[in-house]
């Protein structure tokens, strides 16, 4: 069972819990030479894992959101161009 959050107030952590996931976004974009099936290992979740728990979430919530286009985003360019750049 996860602990209970340090911030109370709702408004406020779902702000903070935005910010932090913004930033991970952007490191991981960053990041170009880590593979998706070294976080994989690591971590058990990679950028793909990301992008389609956004989109789920997004469309549970009435967005109109597809795969692809959460996809580009995360990775900061189209799919198949981040594939073609850097996996290996």
């Amino acid at each position: 069972m996860p602990s209970k959050t340090p911030i109370e107030d709702e408004a406020l952590r779902t702000q903070v819990e935005a910010a932090a996931f913004r930033h991970l976004v952007e490191h991981l974009q960053s990041r170009t030479d880590v593979q998706n099936i070294d976080v994989m290992n690591l971590a058990g979740f990679c950028r793909n894992c990301l992008s389609k728990w956004y989109t789920a979430a997004a469309q549970e919530r009435g967005a109109q959101v597809e795969l692809e286009e959460t996809r580009e985003w995360l990775y900061g360019m189209p799919y198949a161009e981040w594939k073609t750049k850097f996996q290996k």
